[in-house]
């Protein structure tokens, strides 16, 4: 059941007087009734959702205790700083995962082999993203969308289940976010809207005359044609609406280098220490700066990369996964999967540095992060962490276990809860919010 209830008044509401419209100041009545019940009002939510491709060697992931003061296996000790702040969600279950078509599924609920749906971080930039510059934002270790492949490179789906590209080169997606445009490149941008429009008036003229020519079947696929149409026209206002804003400038200071590019595509003298502090960074600026609300990141895809010489592994991170049960592959997967750990707990830490409303920036983010598979290429017993969000009402249990064969989709209904984004009534395979989570 969807615990997200209507705001008793849009935050888009505006006041009229003296031939003028005012915008109201955000009001505890324009959020959501699942977080209004908050001792203190809450800053804006963000959400992020977190893939790791080929899972995590379970045997070190998973917590053999439960409760707050849990035991923190090998793999999570990097976490104990965080300690109180996240949650181990044991039990979790991906009906369309297991081998490596999970990326499809993960935050669609549909298999690679049927039409994509809308993923959860499109819901959620529906109704978290209508204020800020841009909607989400996409990142992955691999650039585009790897649609078609079992190396995905994307998590987010748009209403017609096209994938949405994702970058992986920090220096790209840091101009993207916050390099002001030069005169010349505001010009000829200017112009491109204007060519723009112009065909997609042309095209919605001339599709508006062949519809009236079409059977009932052929219709409905116009209508998907229209609605393909209609988003790439709200794209394009938005862009003009936004284009004579200044950007962000965010203080750099402690931050790495992103003038120059970095792609784990070109790995001659590739450090992924570097990178992921760079796009885990990242994401900690846009959502610090307002310049999204919504984050993906496909940290590690399914089957390619995933090990970096830096480590000193003996395989790729792919052929340690069918470790035979073989001591050396196991330990070395806890080696990689301890240090990807790491870098997850060095981003925590970035975000409670910053101080957000009456808390911090990761009180008022939930993120999620699980895979496509547990140990073996299974679909159950997924490495799965929700962290932040204790302003949305994200309540920390440390280690929970779920019942055998809980939806990976009840974390990601329960993020949209506590980040007051309605929840369709059928939603994934969902049986409902995670109570541990939400009930003090």
């Amino acid at each position: 059941m969807n615990r997200a209830k209507k705001a008793l008044l849009s935050r888009r509401t505006m006041l009229k007087g003296a031939g003028a419209l005012v915008a109201l100041p955000y009001l505890e009545a324009m959020m959501p009734s699942s977080v209004y019940a908050l001792p203190t009002p809450v800053a804006t939510p963000r959400l992020g959702m977190f893939y790791f491709g080929m899972g995590m060697n379970m045997r070190q992931f998973t917590p053999t205790d439960f409760g707050p003061q849990f035991t923190l296996p090998r793999i999570l000790q990097p976490l104990e700083e965080h300690r109180g702040q996240f949650t181990v969600l044991s039990g979790t279950y991906l009906q369309h995962g297991g081998g490596h078509q999970g990326t499809y599924p993960f935050a669609t609920g549909v298999p690679m082999d049927k039409k994509q749906g809308v993923s959860v971080d499109q819901l959620a930039a529906e109704a978290l993203g209508q204020d800020t510059r841009f909607p989400s934002l996409q990142m992955s270790v691999k650039n585009g969308t790897g649609f078609g492949s079992q190396v995905l490179a994307t998590l987010a789906f748009n209403r017609q289940g096209a994938p949405l590209a994702a970058e992986n080169d920090p220096s790209v997606l840091f101009d993207r976010l916050f390099r002001p445009p030069s005169k010349a490149e505001k010009a000829a941008e200017a112009g491109a809207f204007r060519h723009r429009q112009s065909i997609l008036d042309l095209v919605q003229e001339d599709a508006a005359r062949l519809q009236k020519r079409l059977g009932q079947a052929d219709r409905r696929q116009m209508d998907q044609y229209f609605y393909s149409v209609r988003e790439l026209e709200q794209q394009l206002e938005r862009r003009i609406a936004w284009s004579d804003k200044e950007k962000a400038r965010p203080e750099l200071a402690e931050l790495g280098d992103y003038s120059q590019p970095i792609s784990p595509d070109q790995p001659e003298d590739f450090s992924y220490e570097a990178y992921s502090r760079l796009m885990y960074d990242l994401i900690a600026l846009a959502f610090q700066t307002d310049s999204t609300r919504v984050a993906t990141y496909v940290v590690r895809t399914e089957l390619k990369g995933g090990s970096y010489p830096e480590w000193s592994l003996s395989r790729d991170y792919h052929s340690l996964t069918h470790h035979g049960n073989n001591p050396q592959n196991l330990e070395e997967l806890a080696r990689a999967d301890t240090i990807y750990m790491r870098h997850w707990s060095r981003f925590l830490s970035r975000l409670r540095s910053i101080p957000e409303g009456d808390g911090t920036l990761l009180d008022h983010a939930a993120l999620g992060f699980s895979s496509g598979m547990g140990i073996g290429h299974s679909r159950d017993q997924l490495p799965t962490m929700v962290s932040g969000g204790a302003r949305l009402g994200l309540h920390h249990q440390g280690h929970v276990g779920l019942p055998p064969n809980t939806p990976l989709a009840n974390l990601w209904r329960t993020m949209l809860d506590r980040t007051g984004v309605p929840v369709p009534e059928t939603f994934h395979d969902s049986t409902g919010v995670v109570k541990e989570l939400i009930d003090a």
